[in-house]
């Protein structure tokens, strides 16, 4: 049972919530001005947890049959046996109900939103078989985000067009940006395979050029979040040192070396996630802006 266990939130890749988690975070502290009440807090953790396992579960139950042709990605649970399909797919059901529950709980705008939600969420996992620009159709799944955890907390739609739209705006744009870095991996066998993506379509040196132009609006909608939200020279400083660690990771990898992809994607991406949201509380402290923690 604990080897199944620790297999499911492998396959999941549980860990990986901090990319999108404090960004809604970031996004519930601004609209409710400090930390919001703890059960709009908690159902919002609980709401993104399930939606990211079920968008991870289905993603990897859809591409069973094409990871186990990947010799990058044939060790993975499901072609290497270690977890069924059924039960994934029973997670996925499971994790899409507990999603929905979630934001019936903050308010009625969340919870009717919740289902057009899943519809992007889930959709990802079939768009590389249409379109090599999947990677947008990722970096919109987690964009969404701060949005819902915004409406979350105000249960309404205004203001969506703000600062927390910016901040979406970045979002989108680097998950993009770091997805197609990623993707780089697999260029080849995603032409033998009749996939699409950026670095199949128009190779990894154009690819890793396209991304970087992605995280430079990142860095620009980052700005634009700080300077239009009110925070001050401490969330500044976050963005500032977020950016270099933008150029960083671009640094890292080259068309003719991809072997630092993972300290790239894993390491670097999530730090950028919780130093925001770390950099959000310490200004919002400082500037003694409602209840913080």
């Amino acid at each position: 049972m604990l080897r199944r266990l620790r297999s499911f939130f492998s396959m999941i890749k549980f860990s990986h919530s901090i990319f999108a988690l404090p960004f809604a975070l970031q996004a519930a502290w601004l609209a409710a001005g400090g930390r919001p009440a703890w059960p709009t807090l908690g159902y919002i953790v609980l709401a993104l947890v399930a939606a990211r396992t079920a968008a991870m579960a289905f993603n990897r139950y859809v591409d069973r049959d094409l990871d186990a042709r990947n010799p990058r990605t044939a060790v993975r649970e499901l072609p290497s046996g270690v977890l069924a399909p059924s039960f994934v797919l029973a997670v996925v059901v499971v994790s899409c109900a507990v999603f929905v529950a979630a934001a019936y709980q903050l308010n009625s705008l969340a919870g009717v939103l919740s289902v057009p939600v899943l519809v992007v969420l889930l959709g990802y996992s079939f768009m590389k078989r249409l379109h090599f620009g999947s990677h947008l159709v990722l970096g919109l799944a987690l964009a969404l985000a701060p949005l819902a955890a915004w409406i979350a907390v105000r249960g309404e739609w205004h203001g969506l067009l703000g600062p927390v739209g910016l901040l979406a705006a970045a979002v989108w744009t680097w998950v993009a940006g770091f997805d197609v870095i990623y993707a780089c991996q697999d260029a080849e066998f995603d032409r033998s395979a009749g996939l699409h993506s950026i670095p199949a379509r128009f190779g990894v040196a154009r690819a890793l050029w396209i991304s970087r132009g992605l995280h430079a609006i990142t860095i620009a909608c980052l700005a634009g979040f700080a300077w239009s939200s009110g925070l001050a020279w401490i969330y500044a400083g976050a963005v500032a040192v977020a950016a270099c660690l933008l150029i960083w990771e671009q640094s890292l990898v080259r068309a003719e070396d991809l072997s630092r992809v993972n300290l790239a994607f894993f390491t670097i991406n999530g730090m950028i996630g919780v130093l925001l949201f770390l950099g959000m509380l310490a200004d919002m402290h400082w500037l003694g802006q409602g209840e913080v923690l």
